[in-house]
């Protein structure tokens, strides 16, 4: 026997034997670990071995030579990723993100992408009206394409797809518009000047702090009828896990007194959707009541100038929801169950009875009006105040403020 077998380790080939009577390898070449077991003699352990150095000799030798590599362009990448999200809920997402990306170079090779070539892209997202936020998750995709394409992008060779990438620099969050929760007042306003299909809609965002599209698309087969206590039942909209941001689970919508008395007065317009719209018809013929597609459209951003809130985003109604829980007291593990900020159960149907209550309570409680808690837009205060005490005839220091 070899002393290297002797020893149980061959120093200068990387091949050892087992305890078992075959061989490993267990080596290191260019940086790089190989390692097999299972193999029944030292000479295919050691021809393996050969092999695998090789292997890794040309692929290194490709990657240093440009005129040996095979240029991957963005299109592909962006291809490439998307089948290997297939199915996952940030897929689609990720699309959207990528389509932009592709139709403005996606004939650019993924090994030229960093922060100068990617600065046209940029400033044709912010010409398209595209928020910093917006415009980094679309520069995430790219950093995600190009850390695939260093460890996990292959071609034939067993080369990877890039060397190496360059860090991608996400851009400052200093354009984000700040939440705009309203009053009860600024409710009130807002609620007479919106046409009574948006404003049940409204309303019943404010009372249980759904997401806009869920309030579109709630169905009458997700509701189930709960006693809640007796004398008591309640409304309670089981949410499909695609309707949910992130896709993972069913979430619950719990109908307080308010929500419940919104939900009533719908029934029977629709014999699916719970919000809809009287459609004009000709005189004569009957009422036709058609889904929502959207809260956000010419009646909402009429009614909004008409209540004088500014640049109101339906979006701001569920931050009221958040400022009213927390100025009632409510626990945040309530409210995170209420705003669905939290990990779902992995089975709706374990929700105890007890829960439910107490998410009924919460939000009974948060639709007592009262004035403490109340937010006030302190910039657009601030604003008017300075504008106020600027001189008459100086446009100059208007335009600063």
């Amino acid at each position: 026997m070899q002393r290297g077998e002797e020893m149980g380790r061959s120093k200068t080939n990387g091949v050892y034997a087992t305890g078992d009577g075959t061989f490993e390898v267990d080596a290191r070449y260019k940086k790089q670990r190989i390692r097999k077991r299972g193999f029944e003699s030292q000479a295919e352990a050691t021809d393996y071995l050969i092999q695998r150095r090789e292997e890794i000799r040309v692929s290194l030798q490709f990657l240093a030579d440009p005129k040996k590599r095979v240029p991957v362009t963005l299109e592909d990448a962006a291809t490439q990723l998307l089948k290997d999200k297939e199915g996952m809920p940030s897929a689609v997402t990720d699309a959207y993100m990528l389509e932009p990306l592709v139709a403005w170079n996606g004939s650019l090779t993924i090994d030229k992408l960093c922060d100068a070539t990617l600065k046209d892209f940029i400033e044709d997202r912010r010409r398209a009206k595209w928020k910093n936020k917006t415009i980094n998750n679309a520069l995430e995709c790219v950093r995600t394409i190009l850390k695939r394409a260093v460890t996990k992008w292959q071609f034939p060779n067993g080369a990877t797809w890039l060397p190496q990438a360059p860090s991608i620099t996400m851009l400052p969050l200093t354009d984000q518009r700040p939440p705009r929760p309203i009053t009860w007042a600024e409710q009130a306003d807002l609620l007479k000047a919106l046409p009574p299909y948006l404003a049940a809609m409204a309303e019943f965002d404010l009372n249980t702090g759904a997401r806009r599209r869920v309030v579109c698309m709630l169905s009458w087969d997700w509701e189930v009828r709960l006693a809640l206590r007796p004398g008591l039942e309640i409304s309670v909209f089981v949410i499909p896990r695609e309707f949910v941001k992130g896709r993972k689970s069913e979430r619950l919508i719990v109908c307080n007194s308010a929500a419940q008395r919104i939900i009533d007065a719908q029934r029977g317009l629709h014999p699916q959707r719970v919000f809809v719209y009287p459609r004009r018809t000709r005189k004569g013929v009957p009422q036709v009541y058609v889904p929502v597609a959207t809260m956000w459209s010419p009646a909402w951003v009429a009614a909004r100038t008409a209540a004088g809130l500014g640049d109101l985003h339906v979006h701001d109604l569920r931050h009221t929801v958040g400022m009213r829980l927390r100025a009632a007291g409510i626990s945040e593990r309530t409210q995170n169950e209420i705003l669905w900020h939290t990990q779902a159960s992995s089975m709706t149907h374990h929700y105890a009875v007890a829960q439910l209550r107490e998410i009924y309570d919460a939000l009974e409680l948060m639709n007592q009006q009262h004035d403490e808690g109340e937010s006030l837009n302190l910039w657009a205060l601030m604003r008017k105040m300075r504008m106020k005490a600027l001189p008459q005839k100086s446009p100059s220091l208007k335009l600063v403020a």
